[in-house]
């Protein structure tokens, strides 16, 4: 059964990107639209892919397709759209044992009313933190997504849900949806709710969750933004046990001439962490250790040293990054130093065209154990999107 079900998954891959391939067809070549042409349903194929080589200290060096994605839009008129994006990371899928993963990560339909509201269902992106909606690799720097971005958020964080969107007044900008909620039963010590996804396989919306963000673009070269997630969980444990979880995070990036500058923070709450941790233990035999807080933060400045040359542009970054999944324990429990970890990467990014980004980096990082000690790493990545 596994060789089966792996054929019939990297089938229905290959047929899906068939059937985009022949969407994208309808469009038609680039030519010059006539009015009446612009009202047709146009489809377009888009996508984004990276590779990497990763060397942790002590360790031999991994290189790992790590994701190609395609994005179909559909545009059935000027008022009602459709985006959909299919991931395949690791490069194959395994059938039932552990290996890569083939991901819906969008598929909604916008209802485009007004500048001020529109309405989205669907598969959508949950819009918290500066990657989460935005992570094709030549919009950032560094080879791997932010550690903050990835454990404390966290990226790539898909669900299904509904809700609004639009942007009011002077530079404001809105989003508010109702989501499915996480999953308490797969929080860990290490990575915090990020195994808590549901990502919109058979989800329990017993107990739905919120979610929002709200943007600031009315200053030249600056976002400022601040975003939300709160819902309840522990639908899986019996009896059931319903622990609310709550997300806030707040960001802001500046950019003037080739300067760029980011900062963002991010915590999370678990509420009834002790009875969580209970729960667990007893129905899997393990003691969690959960925590009640979790915090993160970082602060990045990049500089274009060359801009604007034939062969292309390169850029210079240096990142602080803070990251406890342990930060604020339930009364009884001990934090796991080994997870209070802060990180320096540094390196540089070669843009040859301003789709395709060549990057390297080194990461130096360090935590709080005297016995654990977090390991160096040098990463080297190839990404593009068209």
């Amino acid at each position: 059964m596994p060789v089966l079900n792996h054929r019939n998954q990297l089938f229905a891959f290959a047929n899906t990107v068939g059937l985009a391939l022949a969407l994208a067809s309808v469009a038609g070549p680039a030519e010059a639209q006539t009015a009446e042409d612009e009202q047709q349903p146009q489809t377009r194929l888009s996508g984004y892919m990276d590779f990497h080589y990763n060397k942790l200290e002590r360790a031999d060096g991994r290189l790992d397709f790590h994701r190609f994605v395609l994005l179909v839009t559909h545009e059935f008129s000027p008022k009602i759209r459709f985006v959909g994006e299919l991931e395949l990371e690791h490069a194959f899928v395994e059938g039932l044992e552990e290996g890569g993963e083939l991901e819906l990560e969008q598929a909604y339909v916008d209802f485009l009313l007004s500048r001020g509201f529109n309405v989205r269902a669907g598969m959508l992106l949950m819009p918290v933190g500066i990657l989460n909606e935005r992570h094709e690799p030549p919009v950032y720097y560094g080879v791997e997504r932010t550690f903050v971005d990835t454990v404390i958020v966290p990226s790539t964080w898909f669900e299904l849900g509904a809700g609004i969107h639009g942007e009011v007044g002077h530079g404001w900008r809105y989003r508010l949806f109702v989501a499915s909620p996480l999953n308490a039963l797969e929080f860990s010590a290490a990575e915090g709710i990020r195994d808590g996804r549901q990502r919109g396989s058979e989800t329990n919306v017993g107990r739905v969750a919120l979610t929002g963000r709200a943007e600031y673009v009315g200053i030249r070269g600056l976002t400022a933004g601040a975003s939300f997630w709160t819902g309840k969980s522990g639908f899986e444990l019996r009896p059931r046990l319903d622990v609310p979880v709550h997300v806030i995070e707040a960001d802001a990036r500046y950019t003037r001439d080739r300067l760029e500058l980011r900062a963002q923070l991010a915590g999370v709450t678990i509420d009834d962490a002790a009875a969580l941790n209970d729960a667990i233990a007893r129905t899997t035999g393990i003691d969690p250790n959960i925590a009640s807080g979790l915090r993160g933060a970082y602060g990045e400045a990049s500089y274009r040293v060359i801009e604007g040359q034939r062969w292309g542009d390169v850029g210079v970054f240096a990142r602080y990054e803070n990251y406890d999944t342990q930060h604020r324990m339930p009364p009884g429990a001990q934090p796991i130093l080994a997870f209070d970890r802060d990180a320096w990467v540094m390196g540089a990014t070669y843009w040859p065209d301003p789709d395709i980004a060549v990057k390297v980096d080194y990461v130096v990082a360090r935590n709080q154990s005297s016995v654990v000690r977090a390991p160096n790493g040098l990463n080297v990545g190839l990404g593009w999107w068209f």
